[in-house]
């Protein structure tokens, strides 16, 4: 994208840490780091590289963390209901849980514009606790990021935030958590408990 732009690209770990507002903000964190301050308005151009670059390379190299399918098996066959709760687009979102073989360990998935709110607004979670039919507090929010925390804890959810994923360069450990696990297995863990 930044390259369609005329841009210079950055290295991977300075945008690794703009993911989890959603794409719109990721794609503005980017123009502001690699460019002069008019780059933001190319804002509309932008995305739609962005979005043209993305659905051609969507789950084709992403995978789940270590543990992350096993755990879910095992949280289902605990009689658990899942959701993935994101502030990806859908149109993004489907694609990468088909491909990444997730889709089929879930029961509900919120993206945020299906709600038109992002993380950490608590109504993407309030809206999974509805389509599972669970309520708010016999929810658990297993997360990466302050924007889980803030949302799951304003939905009245409980929050377990694994120390790896997209946390913005943010440490879990200071977001108020009612667990913080190194892996995704020790979370799966503390839920199943």
């Amino acid at each position: 994208m930044l390259a369609d732009l005329g841009l210079q690209p950055l290295p991977a770990g300075v945008i690794r840490d703009f993911i989890g507002q959603g794409i719109a903000r990721l794609v503005e964190r980017c123009l502001a780091q690699a460019g002069p301050p008019l780059a933001c308005a190319r804002l509309e151009t932008a995305l739609r590289a962005f979005g043209d670059h993305y659905r051609a390379v969507n789950g084709k190299s992403s995978r789940p963390f270590p543990g992350v399918l096993d755990g879910l098996d095992r949280m289902r066959k605990a009689g658990l209901k899942l959701a993935c709760v994101t502030n990806k687009a859908e149109a993004f979102t489907t694609p990468l849980l088909e491909a990444s073989g997730l889709a089929p360990l879930l029961d509900a998935v919120v993206a945020a514009d299906q709600v038109g709110k992002r993380k950490p607004h608590p109504e993407p979670y309030l809206r999974a606790c509805k389509d599972l039919r669970v309520a708010p507090d016999e929810a658990i929010v297993v997360g990466d990021s302050a924007n889980d925390a803030e949302a799951g804890r304003a939905a009245g959810c409980r929050v377990v935030l694994v120390t790896y994923g997209y946390s913005e360069g943010r440490d879990v450990r200071e977001l108020g958590a009612d667990r913080v696990a190194d892996t995704f297995v020790a979370a799966v863990e503390w839920v199943t408990a």
